[in-house]
């Protein structure tokens, strides 16, 4: 399987093979890690060749003839993650070490250039120090980390610290993956982003089995699990416009092209999990606490430099209106709406704009997505900006609200 999400390429090789059952353990697994592991990591390692070598014949059927639809980062901007799943020792690991069944991860196989890789049972490292990193999974830890980082920026940024960690000289050992996830996630660096952080006079990350059960019975970890539920409003979002995006179905759209609504769509699933939270309160918000009849309107100004800036707007249908005026109306209050925004924040580099009409019991409910690359502006857009203000008045009266989100709540450390 191939993901591909701006400049991150992930590709998966998923692989079942039985694990054989002699009396003779390092013998089995020598044989299931070269059937199971070792060829998947070929392939993955084959197929990010062919992706520098060939990003412009990489299709989707096996004739060839329909072309992969979005764009395979260049080379030298690529980040590629390789993920390898390997099915079938579970049920022997657990019978011989009473675990889990997770496959123990031990950072010093392959740290002297030993690329066999095969010599430890049930315990992986990196498997060729010369090469791309690959994550070697199994169907239950993939499962478990799929479940926990389920936003595409959390997922990959645990790749790439685990990744980077791995490629340092810190030796780690942890039995299985989801304790390592486990102290990755109770764990921050300096710039508050979770990591995989060590002391100066600590060369090791040495963690006891157990780390992940303990994780989950944790009360900020079941509170942070209640209060992401109004989060996946935001999920729900992006997945009716992706559907309308891949059907063809947009009302309105100012792009007619996949790979250009992409980039809207893209932002939106940049959002991390605690932000997703953040942003589903004040949409919540908007289309509840609007008054019958009225519009309102609100924006997000980004948590980072360079961020997405993002405009709602909440536009009932007037009784007078006809359906297709309203939906007119509305994509085009909802593109003046983000053309404002960048008047008022000449810094804003890309602008996303969702317009609904307020739900309310036994009443559907439609949403309208416009994306503004807001990095070519003239005077002229400048001057269209500030008179389309005045005109509708779009954002002249503004209430700003500093919020704070904790990704743990009420967590005391």
């Amino acid at each position: 399987m191939l993901v591909v999400f701006d400049k991150h390429i992930l590709i998966f090789s998923d692989k079942h093979c039985l694990f054989p059952t002699s009396d003779k353990l390092d013998l089995d697994w020598k044989r299931w890690y070269k059937r199971a592991i070792k060829k998947s990591a070929d392939q993955v390692w084959g197929a990010q060749r062919w992706l520098i070598s060939y990003p412009k014949k990489v299709y989707l059927d096996r004739q060839c003839t329909k072309l992969f639809p979005l764009n395979i980062p260049p080379s030298e901007v690529a980040q590629y993650h390789l993920i390898a799943i390997a099915n079938g020792s579970e049920r022997r690991c657990t019978k011989e070490f009473n675990g889990s069944g997770s496959l123990m991860l031990d950072s010093s196989l392959g740290s002297h250039g030993d690329t066999a890789g095969d010599s430890k049972p049930f315990t992986v490292g990196d498997l060729n120090p010369t090469q791309t990193f690959v994550h070697v999974l199994t169907e239950s830890t993939l499962d478990i980390i799929l479940k926990t980082l389920d936003t595409i920026v959390d997922f990959i940024s645990y790749l790439e610290k685990k990744e980077g960690l791995f490629k340092s000289q810190i030796q780690v050992f942890a039995p299985g993956e989801e304790d390592l996830l486990a102290y990755y996630l109770m764990s921050l660096n300096d710039q508050g982003a979770h990591d995989f952080p060590v002391k100066v006079d600590n060369d090791a990350i040495v963690l006891a089995e157990g780390f992940w059960k303990n994780f989950c019975t944790r009360p900020e970890r079941k509170d942070q699990l209640q209060q992401n539920e109004i989060s996946y409003l935001w999920d729900n979002l992006i997945q009716r416009f992706s559907q309308q995006a891949l059907n063809s179905t947009q009302y309105y759209t100012n792009h007619t092209e996949l790979t250009n609504t992409e980039i809207g769509l893209r932002l939106m699933a940049s959002e991390p999990r605690t932000v997703r939270r953040l942003i589903a309160k004040g949409l919540i918000d908007l289309f509840t606490n609007t008054p019958d009849g009225t519009k309102r309107t609100k924006w997000l100004k980004p948590l980072s430099p360079y961020g997405t800036y993002y405009v709602f707007l909440c536009f009932p249908q007037p009784e007078f209106a006809s359906y297709i005026q309203y939906r007119e109306v509305r994509y085009r209050l909802i593109e003046a709406s983000c053309l404002v925004v960048k008047y008022k924040f000449p810094e804003a580099l890309d602008i996303v704009g969702i317009a609904s009409n307020p739900p309310r019991p036994n009443q559907g409910s439609s949403e309208d997505l416009y994306y503004l690359d807001a990095r070519e502006w003239s005077d002229e857009k400048n001057n269209e900006a500030a008179r389309l203000q005045q005109d509708l008045g779009i954002l002249t009266e503004t209430n700003f609200i500093h919020i704070n989100e904790n990704e743990y709540p009420d967590a005391e450390t």
